[in-house]
C-alpha cells in the first residue's frame, strides 16, 4: 500500500471494543487483525497538503501546507480555543464554514483518559472524540447550541479538572474506572453561577444539562509499553516492529509508539511481514 496518511478510522463494535482502520490514500487497512504481527511504515519523504493536495516541505495544523493553514477557518486558533471565537467581529476566515461547524450543537463532556478530563466536541463526534483521545470512559454532561458556548463552559470546568490528556500515562495503561456521573454532580454546582452568567450574556443560546449513561471503551492491546519511545517520521523515515496494540490515534509497537494523526498528509508505504 502507498498513499498519504489520515487519522485512523474508528468504530465501536457490540463488545464496546474499538475497531481500527489505517487510512493510506484511498485504501483502508483493518488493523485489529494485525496485533502481534510485523508492520512497517516507510515515509517516502513526500508530504501532500490534505486540503489542496499540493506538495509541501512541512506539515502545518495536522496535514496542511502553509498557505492553507493561514486561510482556512478550521486551522484558526479559535478551533483550539473556541471561547475566542471572533465571528461576531466580522473577522471569521470562512463564515459559511462556521455556520455549519460552529453554529451547531456541541457537547461538553467528562472523559477518563489518563484520569478525568473535560472536553468539547460537535454533536456528531461522539464517541469518536473519546476514542481519539484514548478515553476508556466518556460522559456528555451538557449540550449547548454553539461551539463558542461549549468553550466558555469548558473554561470554567477546566479550573476544576484537567482539560488535557497526559498521553504518556494514557499509553502505559488504563486509568482506574471513575464514576463520571458522581464527578459531574460534584463539579456542576461549583460553576452554576457562572453558567447563569454565560447564559444571560448569550441571550437565546442554550445550555442543556444532560442525564446520560457512561460509555465504556475497550482498546485492542496485547502489551502496554513500560517506557514510552516515540517514532517520528521527520527524524527517521522507517517505523517498524511488532504491533502490540492501538489506543487513541497511537500505534503501539515493540519498538516505540507513533501518533498517526500527527503525520496526516505524509506519504507512506505499508508493508506486512
Amino acid at each position: 500500500m502507498l498513499g498519504t496518511l489520515k487519522k485512523m478510522r474508528v468504530q465501536l463494535d457490540d463488545a464496546q471494543q474499538v475497531q481500527y482502520q489505517l487510512v493510506v490514500g484511498d485504501e483502508l487497512l483493518p488493523l485489529n487483525p494485525l496485533i502481534g504481527k510485523q508492520l512497517t511504515l516507510t515515509h517516502t519523504g513526500n508530504i501532500f497538503c490534505c486540503n489542496c493536495g499540493k506538495k509541501s516541505k512541512k506539515s502545518y495544523s495536522q496535514g496542511h501546507c502553509f498557505v492553507c493553514m493561514q486561510k482556512l477557518a478550521s486551522c484558526d486558533m479559535c478551533i483550539m480555543k473556541p471561547e475566542t471565537c471572533h465571528y461576531d467581529q466580522g473577522t471569521c476566515r470562512e463564515p459559511e464554514w462556521a455556520q455549519s461547524h460552529c453554529f451547531v450543537p456541541h457537547y461538553v463532556y467528562l472523559a477518563n483518559t489518563s484520569g478525568v478530563k473535560v472536553g468539547i466536541t460537535r454533536h456528531t463526534q461522539l464517541p469518536t472524540r473519546w476514542i481519539d483521545q484514548g478515553a476508556t470512559q466518556g460522559l456528555p454532561i451538557f449540550k449547548v447550541s454553539t461551539r463558542q458556548l461549549s468553550g466558555l463552559v469548558e473554561v470554567e470546568l477546566a479550573k476544576l479538572v484537567n482539560d488535557k490528556t497526559h498521553w504518556q500515562a494514557m499509553l502505559k495503561g488504563h486509568a482506574d474506572d471513575i464514576d463520571l456521573n458522581a464527578k459531574a454532580a460534584e463539579l456542576i454546582p461549583q460553576i452554576e453561577a457562572k453558567l447563569h452568567e454565560i447564559g444571560m450574556q448569550k441571550g437565546d443560546y442554550s445550555i442543556e444539562r444532560l442525564d446520560e449513561t457512561i460509555q465504556s471503551i475497550h482498546y485492542p492491546i496485547d502489551t502496554f509499553p513500560k517506557k514510552i519511545t516515540s517514532h517520528n517520521f521527520d527524524k527517521n523515515g522507517v517505523v517498524s516492529g511488532i504491533l502490540q496494540g492501538i489506543k487513541g490515534q497511537y500505534l503501539i509497537f515493540d519498538t516505540g509508539v507513533i501518533n498517526i494523526r500527527k503525520f496526516t498528509a505524509y506519504e507512506v508505504s505499508v508493508e506486512l511481514i
